[in-house]
This record gives structure tokens, C-alpha cells and sequence, in this order.
């Protein structure tokens, strides 16, 4: 008994510089993976701060920052893995193998990788601009990342939208030409005062500086809806700059009110905002 213990435990000179050989480069490569993870985190900041510093488009910073930090880490991965002793060369190969039915069977994660380097590239939007899409897509974009796109609603809550949706589908950029559409529904009381409202509410548009003219922007007052108590509802849309639309909407919704009123036009109820443009939105730009 005493031998077979002395056996179990008795160890060769060779084979303790073997282990104490081993865990040393176990410890580098720990070594390795921690410095260079931190180190990756540090690069995707200076990043951040460099593109913040320069007049680049803010919304290439995060696409930039999760670039350059998951480079990193993959080239410190494989410099852990060769410093104890696995050879890069067939790791390779078996992540391309495994690389293939990984894609079959996230395509669309890369379907939304793919988009958001388009969005990058063709910029149909920027950070800060609002956009109208399908769905829940609407509202001031705030990040374009490598899989969703964030967007803050009017509300104040912020929506992640993938980036392969708003690539595939057709999404209205209410900042790109620097104007935004306001629409405005006023509520009449009597239905036979529909034809004077809109006449009073055309002169009202006319006489505001801030309306924009022109074929493309000129404004529009029509008839929404007829109600069964025999009221009806007046609703006009115009086009004013980006820098007037924040408080344009509240403005036109109490002027119309008090221009109906002059005009003998009684309303039933105040009048309810709609918004092509959201300008409850631009609000939090």
C-alpha cells in the first residue's frame, strides 16, 4: 500500500517542467485575453471620442466603435489560442465549416448586418433626423448599430428596430430637405360651416410667414370626416423649416381655433395634431 501511494505521487523531474511549462503559457494566454479584452474596450472609447472630436457623421460612431473592439478581441483569441500550443491554421478551418451552417442558420442576423452597412454607406438617415417606417419605426433616430437600429418615440421610449426592416421597407426621412409637414384636425360643430372653415383656414395659412410655397410644399385644407351628430372635422397640412416645426403645431392648433371662431365657424372640441412630421417628435431632437 505504502509503495502504490509513493508511486501515485512521485513525479518525474520531466514531467514537472512539463506542467510548470503548461500553465505558464495557460497563464499568458489568461494573460492575454484579459489585457486584450480591456485593451478593446479602450480602442472602441478613443474611437467614440476621436469621431466626437472631428465633423464626422455621429452616426458612423457606434458602428466604428463595435468594429474596431470585436477585431481586436478575435486577433487576441487567436493569440491566446496559439500560446498554448492550438494551431490557428485548423481552427480556421473548422470555424469556416462550422462558419457556413452558422450563417444558414442566422440569416437574419447577418441580413441585419448586411443592412446596416448599407444604411451606413447610402445614408438614407442620419443620427438625429425623423423618420417615418412600418410598424413602430417612427420617430428621431438616435444609433445606428451592427444589428438594430434605436429610435426614441414621441413618448420618450426608445424602440430597437432591426436593421434588416428598415432596409426592406420604405421609410420617410422628415429631415432630409430641412422642412417638416405639420397637420392639424379642427373639429366643427356644424356641418354646414365645413365650406367657411376652410376658407378661413386657407387665409390664416396665407398670412403665416412661417408656411412654406411652392407645387411641392404648397399647403392643403380639406374635409376629413363627417360625423353622425352632424359635425364634422377640418384638417389642413403645410410645410414649414425644421427650425419652426417644434412649436409650429401647438401655435396652428390655437390660432385655428380662434380664427374659426371670428369667422362664425363654432368648433365642438379642441383640435387634435396629427403629424407627417411628428413635430412632438422634433421636440426632442
Amino acid at each position: 500500500m505504502d509503495d502504490l501511494i509513493a508511486r501515485l505521487f512521485h513525479l518525474q523531474p520531466s514531467l514537472i517542467v512539463t506542467l510548470t511549462h503548461d500553465l505558464m503559457h495557460a497563464g499568458v494566454a489568461i494573460l492575454i485575453l484579459v489585457v486584450g479584452w480591456w485593451l478593446s474596450n479602450r480602442i472602441g472609447g478613443l474611437l467614440s471620442k476621436a469621431m466626437s472630436r472631428t465633423h464626422a457623421d455621429p452616426t458612423l460612431a457606434p458602428m466604428i466603435n463595435a468594429i474596431g473592439a470585436w477585431t481586436l478581441r478575435v486577433l487576441v483569441l487567436f493569440a491566446a489560442l496559439s500560446e498554448v500550443g492550438v494551431a490557428t491554421a485548423s481552427v480556421l478551418a473548422v470555424l469556416g465549416a462550422a462558419g457556413l451552417a452558422i450563417g444558414l442558420a442566422l440569416q437574419g442576423t447577418l441580413q441585419n448586418i448586411a443592412a446596416g452597412i448599407m444604411l451606413l454607406m447610402l445614408r438614407p438617415f442620419r443620427a438625429g433626423d425623423v423618420i417615418e417606417g412600418t410598424g413602430a419605426t417612427a420617430g428621431i433616430v438616435r444609433e445606428v448599430g451592427l444589428f438594430t437600429t434605436r429610435i426614441e418615440r414621441s413618448d420618450g421610449n426608445a424602440v430597437f428596430v432591426p436593421n434588416s426592416q428598415i432596409w426592406s421597407n420604405p421609410v420617410i426621412n422628415y429631415s432630409s430637405g430641412g422642412t417638416q409637414r405639420v397637420e392639424v384636425e379642427v373639429a366643427i360643430a356644424q356641418r354646414q360651416d365645413v365650406a367657411c372653415a376652410i376658407d378661413a383656414l386657407k387665409k390664416m395659412i396665407a398670412g403665416d410667414p412661417r408656411v412654406l410655397g411652392g407645387n411641392t410644399l404648397a399647403p392643403v385644407v380639406t374635409a376629413a370626416d363627417y360625423q353622425r351628430g352632424g359635425g364634422a372635422a377640418v384638417r389642413f397640412a403645410a410645410w414649414v423649416s425644421g427650425a419652426d416645426a417644434q412649436l409650429a403645431a401647438d401655435d396652428m392648433r390655437e390660432r385655428a381655433r380662434t380664427v374659426l371662431d371670428e369667422a362664425g365657424c363654432k368648433t365642438a372640441e379642441a383640435p387634435r395634431a396629427h403629424g407627417a412630421a411628428r413635430p412632438s417628435e422634433a421636440q426632442h431632437a
